[in-house]
């Protein structure tokens, strides 16, 4: 007789600049498949040819000048050929998707700090995602002052981004639209405290796991 499928499910990451979401995602990811899970590990914007050609597109700034709804279409436009080709695939047979990034993050930029009405933002929504909704959203809080100078350090000689290059209050904001996105979400959204370690954040993100989905087994060490 065949062993049960262990079936997985839709986690995505969230947070600033900084946040740790990348190394959180890689470290989720491969504690997943310790225990025997498919995993598939993406981000957004890409994840997909055609997804991450938005992607240079979008970072390198050329749409900022054609403002924040120009800016989320594309990023909707990314997140459709995501879904379509890679994530829900995905969870159709049974795998973890975790995903550095998804719709919260349109939601974030492109409405708390790019002044979109919640609306417009509801509307794309539902024709981007549709069904395809997370199960789980990890929102790595972290002060914008702190993140900002980690994603420095990161990237060291390299040039900032389009978000990056953005000033303090923008980075404020940005965190504030995280955390109301949490209250509002509680069910869905589990807020981690990201001025932690990385092994710190790493295993509080375990246990937020482990409380929602069936892992059978313990963080690997």
């Amino acid at each position: 007789m065949e062993a049960p499928v262990r079936r997985g499910g839709f986690i995505t990451l969230e947070g600033g600049e900084g946040a740790g979401k990348s190394a959180q995602t890689g470290r989720l990811a491969a504690g997943l498949r310790a225990l025997g899970f498919e995993v598939v590990a993406t981000r957004e914007p890409g994840g997909t040819p055609h997804a991450e050609s938005l992607r240079a597109l979008i970072l390198s700034g050329a749409l900022r000048d054609r403002g924040p709804a120009a800016e989320a279409l594309a990023f909707s436009a990314a997140r459709i050929d995501h879904i379509d080709a890679l994530i829900a695939p995905a969870l159709a047979r049974g795998a973890f998707v975790v995903c550095d990034r998804f719709a919260d993050s349109t939601r974030a930029y492109q409405g708390a700090t790019g002044d979109l009405p919640a609306e417009f933002l509801d509307r794309l929504e539902q024709v981007t995602v549709g069904a395809c909704r997370p199960d789980l959203t990890l929102i790595i809080d972290l002060a914008p002052e702190i993140g900002l100078a980690r994603a420095a350090t990161r990237r060291g000689a390299g040039g900032v981004d389009r978000f990056e290059a953005e000033g303090l209050n923008f980075h404020r904001a940005l965190r504030a639209g995280f955390l109301d996105i949490a209250r509002a979400e509680p069910q869905r959204c589990v807020v981690i405290d990201g001025a932690q370690d990385e092994e710190g954040v790493a295993r509080v993100i375990w246990r937020a796991v482990s409380a929602r989905f069936p892992l059978y087994g313990d963080a690997p060490a």
